[in-house]
């Protein structure tokens, strides 16, 4: 491959230095924050020989060369560019300051309510499963058991401000106990349940500033966004408080007064305007959805999945969080149903229709992940490639939602979509089973029809090596014969790939990072680690060692090439907690170290040490599957491989 010519058409499709902010690059992808979007030609961009994707992804311009080849074509480029690098929290605060208010914000909103989905999930799930239970048995509402389960499943919504006050004090850099207090306050015995309001007689109220205007004494039972701003407040406060107070009585005057004052703003202040605005967003959305036969609700299902693609889809958890707070309903779930099965219905008429056995082996689990409510795989790795295919899916979200704001239904709980939102939608099994067939029908159809094999490519001559020696065309071997790719003797025998960490072996498509789960760089499995410590997963040599220690990239005795990738975006921590124990070209056996890290403090520092383990030359094999039902000790085997 010519580096420097990939290199000048990455440059090129950019729009030149002019248009650049900055450049890094991590172990697979180059990470580009450019000034004008709009400059980009990345269709040029993704047609450049050992490109394997091109993507926007918080606020960076992500182009994906893979392990190895990523850190030279960088080199090359900063060259052309006649820039330095920049170190990867540099491109990321590049990023996040050149992102327009609205996704800052959004993004924002999902830094905060995405952590407390299980909290959310395990009571939805609790709710559900007793409402189902007690119609089949209906004495069982009247057991002792059913009061005491019933009086776990509603627990996250009685307390959901304290939830949110944790995480929100996380995300915004604040105590979270501090954060945990402002929760507190906000929903305090005295003050009056919000969900009792329309009974009671009298509301009682108070005096806020030096009697200028008097405030309810009221919960905020149901409300959402008040706690994220109080706690936000909060944050600020304290940060400032840190720098201004002499260290000697910081300890106790920075937390009296960052409570004191953010509780009395947040009461007099902030949770009757906010709590105000909330509720009309609610009711506006409700109404959407309860418009004259359903078009409301068509209409959000439609523009669902192109939200999933913006990268603002997360704004839904704070929505949904408060319709479920308010009316212990949450009908923009089905909603959502319907345009995570739309989009694998559309992949998987693709899947049924195309020849082509390499689309076909990846668009078949992407269409499954989405009906398991995980759609990133299938719209990025295959309905985005083929347009037609994603506008199928968006109608048939359109027709599905229709049906989920026709018939009304709802859930207990958010977090969950596609077949497993059966467990969240126990009184609705017959409505929700009818909005994703007819979503699955309708884009599954209109895909079938619309997408067209593309015809065969014309085959490139093989290119010369620097040497003028001609690469090797792959011959056709029966079984048994000796096969020859890329200059390289392979048999009939099997590799075999152990797992590198201890830890709960998962399929590729589970990891929470589009490139990994659509298997861009290739197929393989991934780990949660249950130690920081990485072996070798085979005989080999070390071919790449990245000088963030999160990346290590190994060839092994039969061919294999292997990426092992420590968590997701853990570049930016620039090699804290990671420490290498190999270098380029050492020969290592299975079993030997090759690097460690510090599992506690990269996952306190907020980093999913998710680990994928990719077979980067999967084309060369007929199968890359894992075995999922493996234990999940280190040095077992996992991947079976065997040469084309």
């Amino acid at each position: 491959m010519d580096y420097r010519k990939a290199a000048q058409g990455v440059y090129d499709g950019i729009g030149g230095k002019d248009n650049i902010v900055s450049a890094a690059h991590c172990a697979t992808r180059l990470r580009l924050v450019i000034a004008d979007n709009g400059k980009c030609d990345k269709e040029a961009i993704e047609n450049i020989e050992g490109v394997k994707g091109v993507f926007f992804s918080s606020g960076q311009l992500q182009v994906i060369f893979g392990t190895g080849t990523v850190n030279k074509v960088f080199e090359e480029f900063i060259s052309i560019a006649g820039i330095s690098g920049a170190s990867k929290e540099e491109v990321k605060q590049a990023a996040s300051a050149r992102q327009n208010p609205w996704k800052r914000m959004i993004k924002t909103l999902g830094d905060v309510f995405v952590p407390i989905i299980p909290a959310i999930v395990a009571s939805g799930l609790l709710m559900g499963l007793l409402e189902g239970l007690s119609k089949i048995f209906p004495a069982m509402a009247q057991s002792g058991t059913y009061t005491i389960i019933h009086l776990f499943s509603n627990a996250a919504f009685v307390f959901l401000p304290i939830l949110i006050g944790i995480s929100a004090a996380k995300t915004f850099g604040g105590n979270i106990y501090l954060g945990a207090v402002i929760g507190m306050i906000m929903i305090h015995t005295d003050l009056l349940n919000a969900w009792s309001v329309a009974s009671a007689e009298t509301i009682p109220t108070a005096a806020a500033w030096f009697g200028l205007y008097d405030i309810r004494l009221v919960g905020y039972q149901g409300h959402v966004i008040p706690v994220v701003i109080a706690v936000w407040f909060m944050s600020k406060l304290e940060k400032k408080l840190h720098k201004i107070v002499p260290e000697i009585i910081d300890l106790f005057v920075t937390p009296l007064v960052t409570v004191l004052v953010t509780g009395y703003v947040t009461l007099t202040i902030f949770g009757p305007v906010f709590s105000w605005i909330e509720t009309g967003v609610l009711s506006g959305v409700q109404y959407l959805i309860t418009l004259p036969f359903g078009i409301g609700s068509a209409l959000a299902g439609a523009v669902y999945a192109p939200t999933v693609v913006a990268g603002v889809h997360h704004m839904y958890n704070a929505l949904e969080a408060g319709l479920l707070s308010a009316n212990n309903l949450n009908t923009w779930m089905p909603i959502a149903t319907a345009a995570n099965v739309a989009q694998g219905a559309a992949a998987l008429a693709l899947a049924v229709k195309t020849k082509n056995k390499k689309l076909k082996s990846t668009a078949f689990p992407s269409s499954l992940s989405a009906f398991m409510g995980i759609t990133e795989p299938a719209i990025f790795g295959i309905n985005l490639r083929y347009t037609k295919c994603f506008a199928a899916g968006c109608i048939g979200g359109f027709c599905g939602a229709l049906v989920a704001g026709i018939t009304g239904i709802g859930a207990s709980a958010y977090g969950i979509t596609g077949i497993f939102g059966y467990l969240i939608t126990t009184e609705y099994v017959i409505p929700y089973t009818l909005v994703m067939a007819v979503s699955f029908a309708v884009a599954f159809g209109i895909s079938w029809m619309l997408y067209k094999e593309p015809k065969p490519e014309t085959v490139r001559e093989s290119k010369t090596t620097a040497a003028g020696e001609a690469a090797e065309e792959i011959s056709e071997a029966s079984d048994g014969e000796v096969q020859k790719t890329g200059g390289k003797e392979a048999g009939p025998e099997k590799e075999i790939v152990y797992s590198p960490l201890s830890g709960k072996v998962i399929s590729m498509k589970e990891v929470p990072d589009e490139t990994f789960a659509a298997e861009v760089l290739g197929k393989g499995f991934a780990v949660h680690p249950e130690e920081g410590t990485v072996t070798a997963p085979f005989d080999g040599t070390v071919e790449t060692v990245y000088d963030t220690g999160h990346a290590i990239g190994l060839t092994g005795k039969g061919g294999a090439e292997l990426l092992i990738h420590v968590g997701i975006n853990t570049v930016e921590l620039n090699g804290t907690y990671f420490e290498t124990h190999v270098s380029e070209g050492d020969e290592v056996k299975t079993g030997q170290v090759l690097l460690t890290f510090e599992l506690e403090k990269i996952r306190k520092a907020g980093y999913d040490l998710t680990t994928p383990v990719i077979v980067t030359n999967t084309d060369e094999y007929q199968t890359v599957a894992p075995n999922l039902s493996v234990t999940g000790k280190r040095s077992e085997p996992v991947l079976e491989l065997e040469r084309i």
